[in-house]
């Protein structure tokens, strides 16, 4: 029997790879040979009426796989629409439109909008290669894109994915640009703001460099896996939602350009407003207001950055048609106690509940936020805040988070990690500040995000006089191994807490 050398048949791999399809094959397959694959080539799969590029992995010793077959990734399955047994087409794909687009922005030349939707396409069509993905993004690091390049940008990432349609009026939202751990004022303010009677369907992130991300958190306390239908239909009945973002299908492309910029840990404000404002438009929102903490060790670290960020943000916002307003906040040290999904869940819930040992700074940033948000939807007259409070004070938020809780899928208690341990201050003194960076790393040490009980309780905050032993912060984490971990690095270098003179 003479095989075919363009086609093979498919298995399932059972790896995830996150949105990026990946295909495997034997280095003795005779496809490979015969059209010349080698890893990591972008190879062209054709399966019935649909087709994908992935990437190729080679397998050198796995009995898992048998000759001659073609094993797919998590992603690449299911964009296929394969099943066990199926034969595939494989060939070698075109060239991307966008390649020169790249080469051109590397060499420092401007990026048109048929560039950007070039890049854009080809992004989420998955023709280009990491590398070529991480070339670009490079390209684009510190302030490699202007303003008109970011707007031409944004638009291409919004028109790649799905667009929710509200309806008339006004639909809010919130964004965080973050580096500020334990700054979980989102699900605070959207239960006060649908509390209101306003809608604001929250589409919300996992955490990307962070111990959590706020459909991390909220994940502890309710379901955020909902489809659109889902999602609508808390929308319709509850007026808010939190809701993880990543199944949505809007603007896919930001998901797989942050899979490439996760490790390079470059920063470019050209690439970060182009991924908010994008999600923004695509989520159908008309008012968005952007909490921006500044501070040494936050995203943001001097108020010049945020005011260059900030009219960025503005430009791009009227660009696309958003009534957008800045919130610059104080971003010195980590917001409330806990650092890590369940520890985070704890504090909102004390606030929401108005507990008498809830975290004023927690409470009080909700309230800065919601209230200028009101002000934004022109609501009680500019006196947004003291409405916000009032919806707070009452219970009526608490009551109005719990119901949204309940629509998408019911509301659960957070729980508490089984291992535990203090870390003490070597001396005495003023707690003058804490490094956000340290200590969100000692939570993710600790097992966070992915360990939803997980991370740092702080004990102390800047402004405390302490004693040399007194407690500064405790570890929790799900596991004996992981604590270790947290505590190694903890005790390895210098304190998270900076300790001078008290006064």
């Amino acid at each position: 029997m003479t095989l075919d050398v363009h086609t093979i048949p498919l298995i399932r791999a059972g790896i995830d790879t996150y949105r990026q399809p990946v295909v495997y094959m034997r280095e003795d397959c005779h496809l490979c040979r015969a059209e010349g694959f080698s890893a990591l080539t972008q190879v062209e799969i054709a399966l019935g009426q649909r087709s994908i590029v992935a990437a190729l992995n080679v397998v050198t010793d796995a009995d898992w796989l048998p000759p001659d077959t073609a094993a797919l990734s998590e992603a690449a399955w299911a964009a296929l629409g394969a099943k066990i047994g199926k034969h595939a087409i494989f060939s070698h794909p075109e060239p991307p439109a966008s390649a020169s687009a790249i080469r051109s922005k590397v060499y420092g030349q401007r990026l048109d909008a048929a560039g950007c939707q070039a890049i854009i396409s080809d992004t989420v069509a998955h023709r280009l290669s990491d590398l070529d993905l991480a070339a670009f993004i490079t390209a684009c690091a510190g302030d490699r894109l202007d303003i008109a390049e970011t707007i031409a940008l944004t638009r291409a990432m919004h028109g790649a994915g799905k667009t929710l349609d509200w309806g008339a009026g006004l639909v809010l939202d919130k964004h965080c640009v973050g580096g500020l751990p334990g700054n979980r004022t989102t699900p605070i303010v959207v239960a006060i703001l649908a509390a209101a009677g306003f809608r604001i369907p929250k589409t919300s992130s996992r955490a990307i460099t962070s111990p959590a991300g706020t459909a991390d958190t909220m994940e502890v306390l309710a379901p955020v896996a909902l489809d659109i239908a889902a999602m609508r239909r808390v929308v319709e009945s509850e007026g808010g939602c939190v809701v993880w973002g990543g199944g949505l299908d809007l603007s896919p492309a930001d998901d797989l350009l942050i899979r490439i910029e996760r490790p390079l840990d470059f920063d470019s404000d050209g690439q970060l407003v182009a991924s908010v404002l994008s999600k923004k438009a695509a989520a159908g929102s008309t008012h968005v207001l952007i909490d921006m903490p500044v501070g040494p060790t936050a995203k943001v670290r001097t108020e010049a950055a945020a005011r260059t960020l900030s009219e960025r943000l503005h430009a791009v916002g009227q660009a696309i048609g958003l009534t957008l307003r800045i919130h610059v906040s104080d971003g010195s040290a980590p917001v409330g106690r806990g650092i890590g999904p369940a520890l985070e869940a704890h504090d909102l819930l004390a606030v929401l509940r108005r507990d008498h040992d809830a975290l004023m700074d927690l409470r009080e940033r909700a309230l800065d936020l919601a209230g200028a948000l009101l002000d934004l939807a022109e609501a009680n007259g500019g006196n947004g805040r003291e409405m916000a409070r009032s919806l707070l004070d009452s219970g009526a938020a608490e009551a109005k988070f719990l119901s949204i809780c309940e629509a998408q899928g019911g509301f659960r208690e957070p729980g508490s990690a089984p291992h535990q341990s203090i870390e003490t201050a070597g001396v005495g003194g003023a707690i003058r500040e804490i490094d956000n960076r340290r200590i969100a790393k000692i939570a993710k040490l600790a097992g966070a995000p992915g360990r939803k009980h997980a991370g740092v309780r702080l004990l102390a905050r800047p402004g405390d006089v302490i004693e040399a032993g007194q407690p500064l912060y405790e570890i929790h984490a799900e596991t004996p191994g992981e604590l270790g971990w947290a505590q190694d690095y903890a005790r390895s270098g210098a304190s998270p807490f900076r300790i001078g003179e008290a006064p």
